[in-house]
């Protein structure tokens, strides 16, 4: 028998001293662990049995991808399920969004929405381009677009530089607006030329005293930016209603905390509510205070809680004068998203979308105030027939933050707020970021929100209607809990009336 060659049992017995040093290193951390485990007091299961307890958590983490991936029926997840993402990602990739063999969406459950067809679509021929509105008409600088919709609030600190860049560029092409979120303006909100909606959070980031308090030289700054169109004062957001905007210290790199003028490396805490406004009056104050320094269009964001003080509002509207009045609401739903918030809240706090838009925009009609006042919708509308929904209610216009995203590639892996996101959308950790190129996520940025309006047209259309912004309640039904159905026109007060019952 011939023997092996000398290099061959040099190879193997490197292989066996290898394998050896893995099996001793790898009995040695378990002995290790084992100690460590016996003596904690901190973990029952580690202490009761060593080492084996250690795979619950790992399994546990596991779970959530395993669910996403393997198990969970295509419309059953949340907060968004597969059929809803795949949408999105669809839409952003600008691939084919048909289907094959019938919807796999379940009509019958209490609160299902869809959509009357009539009998005589409106022809390609017949169809027109969204109609213009103007938002502020009696501002210095009123701001005039025909776009429905438009990307909500996402601050630079909770999202990273490329994804705001890819944002900026994706929105300006795409003839749409991008909401700055409650981080203040950031060179990269404005290199992609996109019209921006300046968000004064709670904690007036990038407008703000160190103190604390309004810095009137940075808002006449911000203000007269021209690509800044409007001025949104943040009072509160769905995931968190009644607490303010957190940003973990890991993610307040020095850029960010020269932008919100705070300090680096600790978490960025706004108060719950802003501390001058107190009541109804004290918010038109504020918004008559910003609009005389900016001269821009200036609305408010909410999430519909109590509603009675929307009524003390439009009262005082009236006596003040209409010219009082904020330029738009923006109403957010309490399914609302965010990188952190208190469970407590983001699972029980505020009215969710489906209900509170049209309460709030029945409300604007019983005073006589609809036509002054611009509704924007926001909370989980990320899919056409949910921003077909929201038009029908009465928004004018749709914004969607989860939404775009998706475009930008984000996989649901629900780690917004441990700085690392695994597609670069919300970490600061370069190494993560590198994955995220802007030139090709603004390209589908563009491509999410040119589809997301083709196809609400496409559903306008077959309710009889030359373009979304037609879209009334008459056109949409809601699934009762007997089963039946009941148009959305029968279901709420008819908002071309005043004085009806308000749902």
């Amino acid at each position: 028998m011939q023997a092996l060659p000398s290099d061959v049992i040099n190879i193997l017995e490197f292989m066996v001293y290898l394998f050896a040093f893995i099996v001793g290193t790898g009995v040695l951390w378990i002995a290790i662990l084992y100690v460590v485990d016996v003596n904690q007091t901190q973990s029952t299961l580690r202490r009761n049995y060593p080492v084996i307890a250690r795979f619950r958590y790992f399994f546990e983490h596991l779970g959530e991808f395993f669910r996403q991936y393997f198990f969970a029926l295509d419309r059953e997840e949340l907060p968004f399920n597969r059929a809803e993402r795949s949408w999105c990602y669809r839409a952003a990739k600008d691939v084919d969004s048909t289907v094959a063999f019938g919807s796999t969406k379940d009509l019958r459950p209490s609160g299902t929405v869809y959509f009357v067809n009539c009998p005589f679509p409106t022809l390609d021929e017949d169809t027109v381009a969204p109609t213009e509105m103007t938002f502020g008409p009696d501002c210095t600088y009123p701001y005039t677009t025909t776009s429905f919709f438009n990307i909500s609030g996402m601050s630079f600190g909770a999202l990273s530089v490329p994804a705001v860049r890819a944002l900026s560029k994706g929105a300006h092409m795409a003839g749409i607006w991008m909401n700055t979120g409650e981080g203040g303006l950031s060179p990269y909100h404005l290199e992609g030329g996109a019209d921006i909606v300046f968000q004064i959070g709670t904690a007036k980031f990038g407008v703000r005293k160190k103190e604390g308090g309004f810095d009137e030289d940075k808002l006449k700054e911000v203000g007269g930016h021209p690509n800044v169109k409007m001025i949104e004062i943040k009072l509160s957001q769905g995931a968190k209603p009644g607490k303010g905007g957190i940003l973990p210290g890991v993610k307040v790199t020095e850029e960010i905390a020269a932008i919100r003028n705070i300090e680096v490396g600790h978490d960025a805490i706004s108060p719950n509510r802003h501390p001058e406004v107190d009541s109804v009056g004290d918010l038109l104050d504020m918004i008559a205070y910003v609009r005389s320094i900016t001269g821009k269009p200036v609305g408010f964001k909410t999430v519909i809680g109590a509603y009675g003080w929307i009524d003390d509002l439009c009262r005082e509207i009236h006596q003040r004068g209409t010219e009082s009045a904020p330029d738009f609401i923006t109403v957010d739903s309490a399914d609302g998203g965010t990188g952190a918030a208190p469970m407590s809240l983001i699972d029980n706090m505020g009215i969710p979308i489906r209900e509170s838009l049209p309460l709030v925009v029945d409300l604007l009609h019983k005073h006589g105030l609809r036509e002054r006042i611009r509704v924007v919708a926001s909370g989980k509308l990320i899919n056409p027939s949910e921003v077909a929904w929201a038009l029908c209610a009465g928004a004018d216009a749709v914004v969607s933050a989860r939404g775009f995203m998706f475009a930008l590639g984000c996989i649901q892996a629900l780690q917004c707020n441990k700085n690392t996101c695994p597609t670069g959308v919300t970490t600061h950790d370069p190494k993560l970021q590198k994955g995220l190129d802007p030139a090709n996520k603004s390209v589908r940025v563009m491509q999410y929100a040119k589809n997301m309006m083709k196809e609400v047209g496409v559903i306008a259309h077959s309710c009889g209607v030359a373009e979304p912004r037609r879209l009334r309640r008459m056109h949409a039904r809601i699934v009762m809990e007997n089963g039946q159905s009941m148009s959305m026109e029968d279901l709420y007060a008819n908002p071309n009336e005043t004085g009806k019952k308000v749902a």
